[in-house]
């Protein structure tokens, strides 16, 4: 059984939907598909929750009802029957009259506010359910509700969630349609699954009924070799390894979240990245197996904020690295990037938060110099850090950009360079000719 997941964009409008009803049924293989809410859906729920938690509950009643009227204009273009026009007009009443009561709770609170963003994949579901039906096409709705959960810790209880799901898979060659990003917590409350939202639950659902593959549908075919967006004549990559993806991910490529795939990669389901606009393209698939490419791709994140702290006293006496640690540590804040010399150690936040805080109390170890407006620049491939020559090609190539640190040997698969920001184009395009042409 394979997996299939659509976000937000591939069933943003209309004729989105009825593509991605193709996309499904083009072969018999059985699926269970999993759906995003409809593009924008998610954030004008954001912004009513916020609103109702500031008590300002008229404000919040009028993008409710603007944001029902979207979903009357979506289905005038979604079903072509007046049968599927009543039906998809009696889900909008149902989940908008649900809404609705939400915005009269005078002490709407946290709880309340994760119900309210179940709605839009409720919405979604619902709606892509019935414009099947119309067109003659067997499915069977799967609420997620019924066996999408996580534990204390947030994390998804895989086995609980086998033991659930598989008993509702009634029909080993059917078609399964599933809400994205909504679960329920410990105390059986709705809740919604942070990391990677829909790309999660796909992942953990392919996890859980052992699918053949996972597959993540979006408007790119595959993750490419670079920027599409700042550098011209980027290529797919046709092969990537779980931690390689990883990489990719959490230094900025945002086709896929870098901690979505983690379930299959715990049970060794191959993911593929494919794209709604050509789904001949072979895409790329992610596994525990790669080609034996030393530089695949490299990805940029932007948001970096550099914190060194320097101390000729402290820094080699026991126990220095551990006080630094702790402070970051006492506020939450992960570090990206770390490099040390004799008197300095140097480090990259890419949560500004609390960095007021962090300052103040490092100060008490040494003179401590913040620069914002920084880009990680990474470069992934297969052992990378480990084949001869890769560093020389890499520095020939970026010779006239200033580089401020370099991460080099902390993993096979990535090096990675800070930089000032203003020279993210030109390192990305740079990068690109002394690397790949």
């Amino acid at each position: 059984m394979l997996v299939y997941k659509f976000g937000g964009t591939s069933v943003g409008m209309p004729e989105r939907m009825h593509k991605v009803a193709r996309l499904i049924t083009h072969d018999d293989e059985p699926k269970i598909v999993v759906l995003s809410a409809v593009s924008g859906t998610t954030n004008a729920l954001v912004e009513i929750g916020e609103l109702l938690l500031e008590r300002k509950q008229d404000e919040a009643k009028q993008k409710v009802d603007d944001l029902k009227k979207h979903y009357k204009d979506f289905i005038k273009g979604l079903y072509a029957t007046s049968e599927g026009s009543k039906q998809g007009d009696a889900i909008i009443e149902k989940y908008f009259s649900e809404i609705g009561a939400l915005t009269h709770i005078p002490d709407f609170n946290l709880g309340n506010n994760k119900t309210m963003l179940a709605y839009g994949e409720l919405l979604s579901t619902h709606l892509f359910h019935y414009y099947l039906l119309e067109a003659n096409i067997a499915s069977v709705l799967l609420p997620a509700l019924d066996f999408m959960t996580i534990d204390e810790h947030g994390e998804p209880e895989i086995e609980e969630i086998s033991r659930k799901l598989m008993p509702l898979i009634t029909d080993k060659k059917g078609l399964y349609i599933t809400q994205g990003f909504i679960c329920r917590n410990r105390d059986g409350k709705t809740d919604n699954l942070l990391r990677g939202g829909s790309d999660y639950t796909a992942s953990i659902i392919g996890a859980a009924i052992k699918a053949s593959e996972v597959q993540i549908w979006t408007d790119i075919d595959g993750m490419h070799n670079n920027d599409p967006r700042i550098v011209d004549k980027t290529y797919p990559i046709r092969e990537l390894t779980f931690d390689e993806a990883a990489e990719l991910a959490y230094f900025g490529a945002k086709i896929l979240h870098p901690s979505s795939i983690l379930p299959a990669q715990k049970y060794n389901i191959p993911v593929r990245l494919k794209s709604t606009l050509d789904h001949e393209a072979p895409g790329t698939v992610i596994s525990n197996t790669s080609s034996d490419v030393d530089v695949k791709a490299i990805a940029a994140k932007a948001g970096i904020t550099a914190i060194k702290i320097k101390s000729s006293r402290m820094l080699l006496a026991h126990g220095f690295l551990r006080k630094i640690f702790e402070i970051f540590e006492k506020y939450k804040t992960s570090i990206d990037m770390i490099t040390t010399s004799e008197v300095a150690v140097s480090v990259t936040i890419d949560q500004p938060r609390y960095l007021e805080a962090i300052t103040e109390e490092l100060k008490h170890l040494g003179l401590v110099e913040v620069d914002q407006n920084q880009t990680i620049v990474c470069i992934v491939g297969s052992m990378v850090s480990a084949k001869k020559g890769v560093l020389k090609r890499i520095f020939d190539a970026v010779s006239d950009i200033p580089v401020r640190m370099v991460s080099y040997g902390g993993s096979k698969n990535n090096i990675s360079m800070l930089i000032d920001s203003g020279y993210t184009s030109e390192m990305l395009k740079a990068l690109n000719k002394g690397l790949f042409e």
